[in-house]
């Protein structure tokens, strides 16, 4: 099933605490988004979990089974990183034939197939890959692996809209004809909000939010209106975030819409919407917690 659990884990660089007693557990056949400013400590998670770093504290199990000196848990992850660690000299196709060795079940008819839809030359070395095509031969890579658990960290690095649409569309693909448990490290989070399922919020080594995309919008709304209304609606009320336009306002709320704040807004003319994942995210790593 690939349950992925981890207790108390932590990680100190030196004098710096990267990681700060997190607790998770990541559910099988979930498309994940892990989330998180610069330096929150998104990468030291995820190479934590693919143990290429050991923890300072705490345990991390996959199916019950510890992957620290596992080779047994660790084959069933693929890990997309941001950084290229294949040997430059290589041409893509004979990185396919080396992946065939360490994951058995990779697919090197999709993968080649996928190299046609991407336009990727399998012939081309991998120092001659622009930045864009090497998070494309990386992709197809992972997309190709046919692992139990996929982990993405910034997977769509120097690529075009099209192209970046075209990994969504694929992921999606490879998701829903073999269920697989999937985690994405990203900064473009408007983009890839409507393919997540759940989100993790890591913030300052800290987990600030785990909840169902749903989960977590609902968890927060926002009213609009003439601002002077907006104004008297929001007496007693925190506010997030705001925006003006012109007299009109729209003020982020961290709170679940009660039946009363539906009436009171009714009574104002004011309207209520749902806050884009990526504005809730900023909210909350500006210090406030959903």
């Amino acid at each position: 099933m690939s349950t992925i659990t981890i207790e108390e884990l932590t990680m100190d660089y030196e004098k710096n605490r990267a990681l700060v007693h997190i607790t998770l557990t990541i559910e099988p056949n979930k498309i994940y988004g892990l989330l998180g400013r610069n330096g929150a400590g998104k990468t030291t998670l995820l190479n934590l979990l693919t143990n290429r770093i050991f923890p300072t504290s705490g345990e991390i199990k996959i199916d019950g089974k510890n992957v620290i000196e596992n080779e047994q848990a660790l084959s069933q992850i693929y890990y997309m990183m941001e950084a290229n660690y294949f040997p430059e000299s290589l041409k893509v196709k004979d990185v396919f034939r080396w992946t065939k060795e360490f994951y058995p079940l990779f697919d090197t008819a999709y993968a080649n197939e996928l190299a046609n839809k991407f336009n990727l030359n399998i012939q081309k070395k991998i120092k001659s890959l622009s930045t864009g095509y090497h998070s494309i031969f990386k992709a197809i890579l992972a997309l190709a692996s046919n692992a139990k658990i996929l982990i993405f960290d910034e997977p769509v690095l120097g690529l075009d809209a099209y192209h970046r649409d075209l990994f969504y569309k694929e992921l999606i693909v490879v998701y829903s004809e073999n269920p697989k448990t999937i985690i994405i490290s990203t900064h473009l989070i408007e983009e890839i909000a409507d393919v997540l399922e759940e989100v993790i919020v890591i913030h300052e080594g800290r987990i600030i939010a785990n909840h169902s995309v749903e989960e977590l919008l609902a968890s927060a709304y926002q009213v609009s209106g003439e601002a002077e209304k907006v104004d008297q609606y929001m007496i007693g009320k925190q506010a997030a975030g705001q925006k003006m336009m012109g007299k009109y306002k729209m003020v982020t709320v961290l709170k679940k819409i009660s039946k009363e704040n539906e009436e009171v807004a009714s009574e104002l003319g004011l309207s209520f919407s749902k806050p884009e994942l990526q504005e809730l995210f900023i909210h909350m790593t500006n210090g406030q917690e959903v």
